[in-house]
């Protein structure tokens, strides 16, 4: 064995070994490494610019209802609603009726903002684009993104369909909100292909 000199000239000696996998067993581990939110951040905006994340955020979006600058509330095609909003610099909070804060074209509460959009993104505005951002957030946390990537709707709304009451959680299938409307999977399947959407 080589003998090893440390910069003060004193020779070192091998004492032991250390080894990483146990011999007992010797198959791989998964690591969790933890993104900074930067690097977050730029994994989401590369999902975004699939097309088929795209077209499955704007079905989700269509399914729910809402626009960019929608309060609880808001109706599309409603002259001087009150329950619109034009300041994009933070979350409108509450709208109709005071109790809940869901808004935005995605319906995203207050709670879900400061969550994926602040604590996760670094984002703290509430324009278009962050709202965007989120819902793709959303759909990362899930697991789904890479079958969303591929035109795995069906897996897609499976998972997607525990953050949106307004989607179905599959073919055949009803929302996870008892009393809740909510739009087919057929539905979906159409806007989401109308968006430019492939299905595997």
């Amino acid at each position: 064995m080589d003998t090893i000199t440390s910069p003060s000239g004193k020779v070192l000696r091998h004492r032991a070994s250390h080894i990483t996998t146990p011999k007992e067993n010797a198959e791989a581990k998964a690591l969790r490494i933890r993104l900074t939110q930067e690097d977050r951040l730029s994994e989401v905006k590369a999902a975004l610019a699939d097309p088929n994340v795209n077209a499955f955020i704007k079905a989700i979006a269509e399914a729910e209802g809402g626009g960019y600058d929608f309060k609880y509330g808001a109706i599309k095609g409603k002259h001087n609603d009150p329950w619109r909003f034009t300041d994009f610099s933070t979350h409108p909070g509450a709208g109709w009726g005071g109790k809940t804060t869901a808004a935005g074209m995605y319906q995203i509460t207050i709670a879900t903002w400061r969550d994926f959009g602040g604590a996760s993104l670094g984002l703290h505005d509430f324009t278009p684009t962050t709202q965007d951002l989120i819902a793709v957030n959303l759909l990362r946390s899930v697991g789904v993104i890479d079958k969303i990537r591929e035109g795995d709707i069906t897996a897609g709304l499976s998972k997607a369909s525990t953050k949106w009451a307004a989607l179905p959680q599959g073919p055949g299938l009803g929302n996870r909100a008892p009393n809740q409307p909510y739009v087919t999977y057929e539905h979906f399947e159409a806007s989401y292909k109308s968006f430019g959407g492939q299905v595997k």
